[in-house]
């Protein structure tokens, strides 16, 4: 998909692979090799680039705003394992760091910084497992799932969870004995809160540096598959952290939540809202599910707190009923048809799991 393409069906709802257009790439420009970085901020009054490389405050590179609200500037001038962030003037003026929504990997926690680090692409030695689960897909033989939460399962005497390098050592040999098909994770997005168990995240590309590298967990789920064994993950599609350096009112005014301050904010979790409806949020999230089950090979999903996207009661705060007078979150209910739509067409083989409370729809 071409330049224009890329942004003009992130605009529509139908890009579902929009990392491959924001974020930051290894690009050449007039002769030069350097970095293009994109970001989305379409009502920001100005966006600046800073970091390790622009001594962060003192040299700032100004980047340009195209008429998609995206902001975009090249530079030769940042080098593997440096990190950096948007400095967002946000409408009406205020001046916020902010971390990049589509960084696959941030630094270490309580940084928010995005780390300039590229993942060499993998030969992947699961075709084995892969094939058998697409010719048996999940229906065919019996389930039996461990839930793990990785910063838990194990700690280092210092206290540090293992990471998952540690853990393919020594979880996978307990699921092959306990007789498990599959291992299901608590988020392991970037989130800014270890106690939290990762459902208050601010990275949906990131994987959480407190569990180590990119590449370990993909060595990991590739070891879990050599040994029989599914990987799947939790995913938070609806809601996200109000921490001010990440996706919270990204330039100013609601981006990536709901226009309406009562659906936008989650009191019963001091979290914001994803506003489902939004073309380029549908972008946002498809691609990040998309990204997560392609990147590392995962064979499940579970979706977290559906209730939360399917009902405008759900909070503790005031609502408001929907055009037909109910209770039901139309967009929120799209949007998870739409998603369950793109991810089964894509993959027809890999498990949507729904982590719904209520029984007055019929999702399982």
């Amino acid at each position: 998909m071409d330049e224009k393409e890329a942004l003009r069906t992130f605009g529509t709802g139908e890009n579902f692979h929009a990392q491959h257009y924001f974020g930051f790439h290894k690009t050449e420009e007039d002769g030069r090799a350097g970095y293009v970085f994109r970001v989305w901020a379409p009502n920001a009054e100005n966006v600046q680039l800073i970091g390790d490389f622009t001594a962060w405050f003192d040299a700032p590179l100004q980047m340009t705003k195209n008429e998609a609200g995206v902001w975009e500037v090249f530079t030769d001038q940042p080098k593997e394992g440096q990190i950096y962030k948007y400095l967002v003037t946000r409408q009406g003026g205020q001046v916020v760091e902010k971390m990049d929504p589509f960084a696959v990997y941030l630094e270490e926690r309580p940084g928010t910084g995005a780390v300039i680090h590229h993942i060499p692409e993998k030969k992947w030695k699961d075709g084995l497992w892969l094939g058998r689960r697409k010719r048996l897909g999940f229906f065919e033989r019996p389930v039996n799932i461990y839930e793990v939460h990785a910063s838990s399962w194990k700690t280092n005497e210092d206290g540090s969870p293992y990471r998952f390098d540690q853990l393919k050592e020594e979880l996978i040999p307990y699921l092959v004995e306990m007789n498990y098909t599959h291992v299901e994770f608590m988020p392991l997005m970037a989130h800014p809160l270890g106690m939290s168990w990762g459902y208050q995240l601010m990275g949906f590309f990131a994987f959480e540096h407190t569990y180590g590298t990119p590449e370990q967990f993909q060595d990991f789920v590739e070891a879990c598959h050599q040994n029989n064994i599914g990987v799947i993950v939790d995913w938070v599609p609806g809601h996200f952290t109000i921490n001010d350096d990440a996706l919270a009112y990204f330039d100013g005014t609601p981006t990536f939540e709901y226009q309406d301050h009562d659906r936008a904010h989650n009191y019963r979790w001091g979290a914001l809202n994803f506003d489902l409806g939004k073309n380029q949020v549908q972008s946002f999230l498809i691609s990040s599910l998309k990204f997560w089950i392609e990147f590392y090979h995962i064979d499940g999903v579970r979706v977290d707190a559906v209730s939360n996207m399917l009902y405008l009661d759900y909070d503790e705060g005031p609502w408001q009923p929907n055009k037909d007078g109910g209770n039901r979150n139309l967009e929120g209910y799209y949007f998870l048809q739409r998603l369950n739509t793109v991810i089964k067409l894509a993959h027809p083989d890999v498990m949507m799991i729904a982590e719904e409370s209520t029984a007055s729809t019929k999702i399982t």
